[in-house]
């Protein structure tokens, strides 16, 4: 069987702090590595499991995070920014199961670091009317695919969310949200047993389906009106409320494709520290 893990880094073992996940700084540097041996404890569990190859892609940021020298010999890394699919990257390419590592709670919700692909400006993103965080956005496109999900990681808030949006994944919180910006965090050696343990057991769970394509909505709302009228700028996509757009697509991966859209037109309309 063939796996992938769509890998972020907020959260990640340690991770808890703005300077923990900007590319460039010093602490980044370090919860690289923690990072990288939190994909690695997956994969290799899932190897356990029977896993036979591992596409890890590369979710956070300028997705070049990930150190590939310290890679697990039995995974591939998908690395680098600009894929069609962003975070999803690879769930098209016939995998049996799809892993959310080191995810986060969504825009307008408690968890460390929580956000929905703007680390700001962004108040909420709904679909269907539902209140969705990157993992529920990401789950029904994997589902569209006929991909399960198989694990998720991250706080204790992101497994409670993983338990509403998909109920059969095993989760593993490795530290437990105190603030946006502090948690009780387990050591290393401690998370990947959990991680390891964990993706082995949920590969009873990894097998394809037929996957179903419905159209869907998603709406944004952002914490500043310009950014809104920014967004509304793009065909399909309507102004709905003065800080809200909402748009429609036909299928999950083409809504992921135009929500992509609507967050690099409104990161680009962001003006300094008023945002």
């Amino acid at each position: 069987m063939r796996i992938m893990i769509s890998a972020d880094m907020e959260g990640a073992t340690g991770v808890t702090y703005t300077q923990d996940v900007v590319p460039g700084t010093e602490q980044w540097q370090r919860m690289r590595q923690l990072f990288t041996a939190d994909v690695n404890a997956a994969v290799a569990g899932l190897c356990e499991g029977g896993a036979k190859t591992v596409l890890v892609n590369e979710a956070h940021s300028s997705q070049r995070n990930l150190l590939l020298e310290k890679l697990d010999r039995r995974a591939a890394m998908l690395t680098g920014r600009h894929k069609p699919l962003s975070m999803m990257q690879g769930i098209d390419s016939g995998v049996d199961g799809v892993v959310f590592l080191g995810y986060h709670t969504g825009a307008g919700t408690e968890g460390v670091l929580a956000h929905t692909y703007m680390e700001n400006s962004i108040t909420g993103v709904w679909l269907d009317g539902v209140l969705a965080s990157e993992g529920r956005l990401n789950a029904v496109m994997a589902a569209e695919h006929g991909v399960p999900v198989l694990l998720v990681t991250g706080d204790d808030k992101t497994c409670e969310d993983a338990n509403e949006y998909v109920p059969a994944a095993r989760v593993v919180a490795v530290k437990e949200c105190v603030s946006r910006y502090a948690a009780i965090c387990l050591p290393p050696a401690r998370t990947a047993e959990l991680i390891r343990e964990q993706s082995a057991a949920a590969m009873s769970l990894a097998g394809r389906t037929a996957g179903v394509q419905a159209p869907h909505r998603i709406e944004v709302e952002f914490d500043a009106t310009h950014l809104a009228h920014a967004a509304a700028v793009i065909p399909t996509v309507e102004l709905i409320g003065v800080r809200r757009v909402g748009f429609d697509a036909p299928t999950m991966t083409e809504a992921m494709k135009a929500f992509k859209v609507v967050t690099a037109i409104a990161a680009g309309a962001v003006e300094g520290i008023y945002g």
